[in-house]
């Protein structure tokens, strides 16, 4: 099927495209979603009267993302879970788990919005993607670990481990 994309669609286009895909993703995500239409003569006019206002709605959002960006900059949050010995959780830390913690800190991030390349099933410090516009996402530290006091421990270590790469990076240049 034929769409039109009326906003960015990672790994598919920018607003404006006419692409191709498969019925159902259409059918069932796009066209719902409201990030698509068909491609039909009177549809690609209907876009082409429209485009300046959408083009003007998506600035704004975007706009909007980048503010919320700034605001959560290396922003970083610890989750307590329960591990063995070898520092395997019991479980696994989830992107729900991360919007969950992200609301709580005062962020109002959807679940949807977090975007993990592997599961987080191991203790210490991973980084998540959070997209808060399709043009916009960022990257949270999360510190996983088996209490507080850990946590702080290990936040001190990367800190340490950072600053030291740093110094080596600037000891190689000289």
């Amino acid at each position: 099927m034929q769409i039109i994309l009326l906003q960015r669609v990672e790994k598919l286009g920018q607003m404006g495209d006419v692409v191709e895909v498969s019925n159902g993703y259409a059918r069932n995500f796009l066209l719902p979603q409201k990030k698509a239409l068909r491609a039909s003569k009177a549809n690609l006019d209907l876009f082409q009267n429209q485009k300046t206002h959408l083009e003007a709605e998506n600035l704004k959002r975007r706009d909007e993302a980048e503010a919320v960006a700034k605001k959560m900059d290396n922003v970083s949050i610890t989750m307590i879970r329960q591990a063995s010995e070898t520092g395997h959780l019991y479980g696994s830390v989830r992107n729900a788990d991360i919007a969950d913690m992200l609301k709580v800190n005062g962020y109002g991030i959807a679940r949807g919005q977090v975007h993990l390349d592997t599961p987080i099933k191991n203790l210490g410090i991973h980084k998540a993607r959070v997209v808060l516009h399709p043009e916009v996402s960022i990257y949270v530290s999360i510190v996983v670990s088996r209490s507080e006091e850990e946590a702080a421990v290990e936040i001190k270590k990367a800190k340490i481990s950072n600053s030291n790469s740093t110094e080596e990076a600037v000891a190689a240049e000289a």
